[in-house]
């Protein structure tokens, strides 16, 4: 098998969860073509990061993610508003509800598996 670039894992990454929230009633997520670049970059940094902590758990991926809102301004807001930088899941990883917890677990299962085949 080809080797995969972070971009075509956080590709999948993105699509499966993207697929979840759709089944969970959450359409706000766009299609990676349509993703924003600033989106898609927050993918590709997630897969980086499991990429260099292997053993990182579900938590510890949540919390690189808020760092990286974090230092590009974004604050909490009850609804995701790209334009004000203001996100529902802005709050640490023991607050988030399950179905929110389970986008990391997701992500990090389609990271760890398509980073081990190449």
């Amino acid at each position: 098998m080809p080797k995969l670039t972070n971009e075509e894992i956080a590709r999948v990454a993105h699509e499966a969860n993207r697929a979840y929230c759709a089944a969970i009633g959450d359409n706000s997520q766009p299609h990676w073509d349509d993703a924003p670049d600033w989106q898609r970059q927050s993918a590709i940094t997630g897969v980086e990061f499991l990429q260099n902590n292997p053993a990182a758990p579900p938590s510890a991926s949540h919390d690189s993610w808020l760092a990286e809102k974090r230092r590009d301004g974004w604050t909490w807001g009850a609804v995701k508003n790209p334009d004000t930088k203001e996100h529902p899941c802005f709050v640490p990883y023991d607050e988030l509800p399950v179905e929110q917890k389970a986008k990391d677990y997701i992500f990090g299962a389609v990271v760890k598996t398509l980073s081990a085949t190449v």
